[in-house]
């Protein structure tokens, strides 16, 4: 793979218009490659039109909000092209790395990936971006599927800094790497995950998203205060700390009571702390306490520790203008 390798997408929608401009802004040449080989010439002008003025509305967005100078969207853009069907395999020819994001519906993606795969060289990397469906599910319409795997990215996925890579049983350990040297290269932050139904964050999402909606329901709080609760508690906590790091911070101990209690009081076993949280207290990894936990905190200064997170904390107060002088 070359140092700025040319991009091509599969499918000129919302994803791959999301990642063309990511992968622009960092100064890569982009092909959104249109798959639909019906489509007559008025219909795809009609789509290239419609994802070109996206991508620049998307880039005079950047700009208002800091994110571009003025006059520098024009120079993003220019490395952005939409390409008809017809003209998809000699677009594929100069992909240094081909990123599908089509429906999700495993038929049109095992069709569009097997295609996708004859026209470029074995060694190019192909990634679906699908957020449901296994990689080992695809990997088989694929030509030499040790270059294949799962790059999930979150939308918008121009400023999303994550994104999850999936690879399936046939994926290569290089291939990994390239791919997570290559997002590196455009400010994203990789992480890698096993080949599981919703990957990271779309599986603690939706657990999250569905207890929202189920205090909704059950009227414990308006939707106005609950997502006040988020932006604020949940949500501002965790933009510092991750869950893991958190559970260590306060101790899995007080989890797993927590746990207890809820599951009782609320009725339901969807509030059971899982086996491993048992096992680490059995084995005395409570967190910041014992110097381990999910993590490992030996050999490190806890009160230095402590400190510069309560400080990234600070700054994300006076982002927010909650930060207040104190009162003397």
């Amino acid at each position: 793979m070359t140092a700025s390798p040319t991009i091509a997408c599969l499918g000129a929608g919302r994803m791959g218009r999301g990642i063309a401009i990511a992968f622009a802004y960092a100064g890569h040449t982009v092909a959104m490659v249109d798959v639909k080989a019906g489509r007559s010439t008025e219909q795809f002008q009609k789509l290239k039109a419609e994802a070109l003025n996206e991508v620049s509305k998307t880039l005079a967005s950047l700009t208002r909000i800091g994110m571009l100078k003025e006059g520098e969207a024009n120079t993003v853009i220019s490395r952005v092209s939409v390409v008809p069907a017809s003209a998809g395999v000699a677009a594929l020819a100069e992909a240094g790395i081909v990123f599908e994001g089509v429906p999700e519906v495993v038929d049109l993606k095992r069709e569009v990936l097997g295609t996708a795969s004859k026209a470029v060289g074995p060694n190019v990397i192909i990634a679906s971006t699908t957020s449901t469906i296994l990689v080992d599910d695809l990997s088989g319409a694929i030509e030499h599927p040790g270059r294949f795997l799962n790059v999930h990215w979150l939308n918008p996925a121009y400023l999303i800094p994550l994104v999850e890579i999936s690879p399936g049983k046939a994926t290569e350990s290089d291939t990994t790497a390239r791919v997570k040297a290559l997002l590196e290269g455009i400010g994203k932050v990789p992480v890698v995950c096993a080949a599981t139904p919703g990957f990271i964050v779309p599986r603690i999402q939706a657990l999250a998203m569905n207890e929202a909606a189920r205090m909704v329901e059950e009227g414990v709080a308006s939707a106005e205060d609950i997502d006040k609760a988020i932006r604020y508690g949940f949500g501002f906590r965790y933009a510092v700390l991750g869950l893991l790091e958190f559970i260590d911070w306060g101790g899995g101990d007080i989890l797993y009571y927590a746990s207890r209690y809820l599951e009782g009081a609320l009725g339901s076993d969807r509030y059971r702390a899982p086996e491993i949280i048992s096992n680490n207290m059995r084995d005395g990894r409570i967190g910041l306490r014992t110097g381990a936990g999910f993590l490992d905190y030996s050999g490190l200064d806890v009160d230095e520790y402590r400190e510069k997170r309560l400080a990234e904390l600070a700054d994300m107060l006076r982002h927010f203008r909650l930060a207040r002088p104190p009162v003397l």
